[in-house]
């Protein structure tokens, strides 16, 4: 392997500006691939962790975990890539592979004892800290690595590798659909991809969003309704409406009156992460047989399934592509909500 140091951008302690940093990646193994980084997406937990919003974290960080790049490298056991594939990682680059879930294809789920390795603000096993995507190249096992199709053009492809799947696993496992009545909380860097693959499985979409600002462009994006929930009539209007409904906002909502908008065995499934506990109350479930769950991004035979969905229906996000130097002001403007729908970083500025 020709590098052992890269150059990357890292956040040197919580709240501080992240700024251009050298960092080491491994030496390739038997079955690694080195990965020339092309893009790299700036996803809200990015912001979380770097600015240890999330508990306890390791420092120097370098976020970035919707990765899209070219192999330029192969080690001498691996079978599945070749120099100038297109290649993505998502949140994590290893996990047990032993567990129920690691051997069911649920790697997100590990239950081994480190659990899956996160691909930044963890450890590998080794010891060594990861350092994620804001950088120029990355090491990682090749089994841990996805196939961007040729029909993705690699800058809209970066963010499918979490938010993407975050969207696209729930919708599968709860059997989006023809004939099912979808709802999508937020319309933003997860939910507009959320109504676009709901619209493409088949389903009947509606946006639920804080005020109509956004109308136009969500029902460009496959919406076929679209609601302010700031207004009070609408939470009477959809009573009952719908056989599932996707929460991706990370504000405080009160769960108790989106649950009132399910149809009998209805789900309301959680996705984004809210700073503070929610609380639920007993008989917003149990009259209807209603379920409150969650679900967290996908394993890697679901993620290669949804790369090649989006390339079958041309589902692309919606992005802004950004130099490195304007990282930290991306930061603010997504906590302000002023995206149009992910910040996408090109590695080249880096």
């Amino acid at each position: 392997m020709t590098h052992t140091t890269v150059a990357a951008y890292a956040a040197q302690s919580p709240k501080a500006p992240l700024e251009r940093v050298t960092i080491p990646r491994r030496a390739l193994g038997e079955h690694d691939i080195l990965i020339d980084i092309k893009y790299a997406g700036i996803c809200h937990s990015d912001i979380h962790q770097a600015r240890s919003e999330w508990g306890e974290a390791i420092f120097p960080m370098v976020p970035g975990h919707e990765i899209a790049g070219l192999v330029a490298e192969v080690g001498p056991g691996v079978t599945r890539y070749a120099v100038g594939d297109r290649v993505g990682v998502g949140c994590f680059v290893d996990s047990c592979r032993g567990c129920d879930n690691c051997t069911a294809g649920l790697q997100q789920y590990c239950t081994g004892e480190q659990g899956a390795t996160l691909t930044y603000n963890d450890t590998d096993a080794a010891g060594r800290p990861t350092y994620g995507g804001y950088s120029t190249h990355l090491v990682v096992d090749e089994k841990y690595a996805l196939s961007i199709p040729e029909a993705i053009p690699l800058d809209a492809a970066a963010p499918l590798l979490c938010a993407g799947i975050t969207l696209y696993s729930p919708l599968v496992h709860w059997q989006a659909g023809p004939g099912k009545k979808v709802a999508v909380i937020g319309l933003g860097g997860l939910g507009h991809l959320g109504v676009k693959i709901a619209h493409a499985m088949g389903a009947e979409v509606t946006v639920l969003s804080q005020s109509l600002r956004k109308r136009e462009a969500g029902l460009k994006f496959g919406a076929d309704h679209y609601y302010a929930t700031s207004h009070p009539a609408t939470f009477e209007q959809l009573t009952g409406t719908f056989d599932l409904i996707l929460n991706t906002v990370s504000a405080n909502l009160d769960l108790n009156a989106y649950l009132g908008l399910l149809r009998t065995g209805g789900t309301l499934v959680q996705l984004g992460v809210p700073e503070n506990p929610v609380s639920v109350e007993p008989f917003a479930l149990i009259p209807a047989r209603k379920s409150l769950a969650g679900s967290m991004i996908g394993g890697l035979p679901e993620t290669q399934e949804m790369l090649d969905f989006c390339a079958e229906h041309g589902i692309l996000t919606e992005i802004e592509v950004i130099g490195a130097d304007q990282i930290n002001e991306a930061y603010e403007r997504v906590v302000a909500s002023d995206v149009r729908y992910r910040f996408v970083i090109d590695t080249a500025t880096i």
